[in-house]
């Protein structure tokens, strides 16, 4: 493949030089964010919650098993703006694998940059914190950056009509604010109806054994409607389970407030205490936006905490059978640790 020299440009002002496709000409905009996952490429390019963001992977080596089959992916393409990569693997090697990282990257017209300096690129983001930024090659101009962080990014990802999946007594009321694939899939493990519906939909009047919030991109004070939806569906308090973007949408439903990260948590070896027993689990996590503890209600309590930031990491009502959590249980990638937070949710529709 024939390449050019070609650089991420900052908001900040910063660049960091490298190489892209010679056929890649159009600018590339997006909100640049860091993953420090080893493996899970796949499923990280096609999770919705990375929509609107420039992915830096900090691992060095990043397609040397290639792409698999849709059936392993998260959604049913690339979600991602851009990808940043210190080296893109020529070859690659796995039995499942039907086409290279930058084959699949060509196909999806997504822009990448390698021969990046990530480590260096990852230190200044971890130091200013996420920015807007382009990939560009170096004898395009940069146009003015666009506020990301005023986009309904879930608006872009979530689906349009309500869908029905399984066979069971129980239904389950699924809100698609960009849910991973695998989450259906471990919901699908048990004994019920799923009816996935858009961020916008209004279930609260409808029959349903339980609510499950989905994960998503953007910032949560922007999905008001969702919001108030689900402050009506929690007056029937049915069982409500929230993972990731889940966990935050349920905190503005309280009347809790959030807050944008620094950085984020974007890896898949989070240490996470649940409190209730000092357990601790490694998890996977994929997000930019936190609840601020200060403002949770007398009758809800953190669950789980953030070994290594002290952030929150779980909430959950007192009495009533709402909780959420802000790693990602389903994994795909990551530690399977905490998988058996779907079976206690299941356990609790009557």
């Amino acid at each position: 493949m024939q390449m050019q020299p070609a650089k991420l440009v900052l908001k900040s002002g910063h660049s960091f030089s490298g190489l892209a496709p010679a056929n890649q000409q159009a600018i590339c905009y997006g909100e640049v964010v860091f993953s420090t996952g080893m493996v899970g490429y796949t499923e990280s390019l096609t999770d919705p919650s990375y929509a609107g963001q420039i992915l830096v992977f900090t691992y060095p080596l990043i397609g040397n098993y290639g792409v698999s089959a849709p059936a392993t992916w998260e959604s049913d393409k690339i979600q991602v703006k851009g990808l940043i990569v210190s080296e893109l693997a020529p070859f690659y090697s796995n039995h499942t694998a039907k086409l290279s990282l930058f084959a699949w990257l060509q196909q999806q017209q997504i822009p990448w940059l390698t021969n990046v300096d990530t480590r260096a690129l990852t230190k200044q983001l971890r130091g200013q914190g996420v920015v807007p930024g382009a990939i560009v090659s170096d004898d395009n101009p940069v146009e003015q950056f666009e506020d990301f962080d005023h986009i309904n990014w879930v608006a872009e990802v979530s689906i349009k009509e309500p869908t029905y999946y399984g066979n069971g007594e129980k239904l389950i009321i699924a809100v698609d604010c960009g849910m991973k694939e695998n989450i259906l899939r471990c919901l699908l493990t048990y004994p019920c109806r799923i009816k996935r519906v858009p961020y916008d939909y209004d279930y609260s009047n409808e029959e349903f054994d339980g609510v499950f919030i989905s994960n998503g991109p953007g910032d949560p004070a922007l999905c008001t409607e969702t919001v108030r939806i689900l402050q009506k569906a929690m007056t029937k308090q049915k069982p409500i389970f929230g993972i990731c973007l889940g966990t935050q949408l349920m905190g503005l439903a309280i009347g809790a407030q959030t807050y944008k990260m620094p950085f984020g948590h974007r890896s898949h070896n989070q240490p996470c205490m649940e409190l209730s027993n000092k357990r601790c689990y490694l998890t996977s996590q994929n997000h930019g936006y936190a609840i601020d503890e200060e403002t949770l209600p007398a009758d809800w309590q953190i669950s789980f905490r953030n070994l290594n930031d002290n952030t929150v990491a779980g909430i959950e009502h007192k009495q009533l059978p709402f909780f959420s959590v802000q790693f990602h249980p389903e994994a795909a990638p990551g530690p399977l640790d905490t998988q058996w937070l779907f079976q206690k949710f299941y356990a609790l529709l009557k």
